[in-house]
């Protein structure tokens, strides 16, 4: 019960906020002012907790990482890695060892460029990774398939920025889908679930209770949720809802810019290949 209202943070923070503004702006009952702030102490306490619960224990080792296949193929760039920095997002909602990938390398059109002023926002069809090919690290079940999202005009200069950290806090008083956006839950089975998000709508292949082979393409990569550009926003968790599981961290077998054969989790900006997983069935997992 006590999880269930932990999970409702949201709402608590956002109906005390709204109406703590309106009762002090417009001279309220005073009753229902000071019942508006503890309503949004609550919310802020809930969230605290939530996230507490989330992150690793004091003195306790991380998991050994899952070796998977990357469920992408071509050069991509890491951002947000793990590799570099642990919690490599946040310890909410699952990201301690999240990774966020671009597509990248000669093979990609350019990515436009970070811009001060102007243009404040762009098309996201204008950036290399909309619209790639994004596949199953390994077999398992969708647990969780989310499609609806829209995806929104890109958030890469300054005033996108700010618009982004404005956004990202409201989306996370929200339904898990306003922060990842159309996404993919799979079980991958002993207690291992991941999680595909940013992607494109419209473009899921699976749908909630749908059994999937290693290698199978479940959507493409897209700009939904809470994205400043198109990218893969890709973790490993421990149960399979992302607002009271915890983060497990993964590695990839890829080869970096050098061509050498390296298994782990690339650093911020490094360029990589992900090694092909050794079958790609078709899209039918029977056949």
């Amino acid at each position: 019960m006590l999880l269930r209202l932990r999970r409702r943070h949201g709402v608590l923070t956002t109906a005390g906020t709204v109406v703590m503004v309106l009762t002090g702006t417009f001279d309220g009952p005073v009753a229902l002012y000071l019942a508006s702030v503890a309503t949004l102490l609550a919310g802020l306490a809930a969230q605290w907790t939530l996230v507490r619960r989330q992150s690793p224990r004091k003195g306790e080792a991380a998991p050994e990482p899952v070796v998977l296949p990357a469920p992408f193929s071509g050069r991509w760039t890491a951002l947000n890695s793990p590799a570099t920095k642990v919690p490599s997002h946040t310890h909410s909602h699952a990201q301690t060892y999240a990774i966020d990938v671009l597509r990248s390398g000669p093979d990609a059109a350019p990515e436009p460029p970070f811009t001060w002023l102007w243009p404040p926002v762009r098309r996201p069809e204008r950036y290399p990774s909309f619209g790639e090919p994004l596949s199953a690290p390994a077999a398992g079940t969708v647990v969780m398939a989310e499609d609806r999202c829209r995806d929104h005009l890109t958030r890469m200069s300054l005033p996108g920025l700010v618009l982004l950290v404005l956004e990202g806090f409201a989306r996370s008083q929200g339904a898990s889908r306003h922060l990842l956006g159309n996404h993919v839950t799979l079980d991958l089975g002993d207690g291992v679930y991941a999680v595909l998000a940013h992607l494109r709508r419209g473009s899921l292949r699976v749908g909630v209770g749908d059994r999937v082979a290693a290698g199978q393409q479940l959507g493409e990569c897209g700009n939904s949720g809470n994205s400043s550009h198109p990218h893969l926003h890709y973790q490993l968790m421990d149960g399979p809802d992302v607002r009271t599981a915890r983060g497990l961290p993964f590695a990839w077998r890829y080869r970096d810019v050098a061509g050498a054969e390296r298994t782990g989790v690339p650093a911020n900006t490094e360029e990589f290949t992900p090694e092909a997983p050794t079958d790609r069935p078709t899209d039918d997992p029977a056949g």
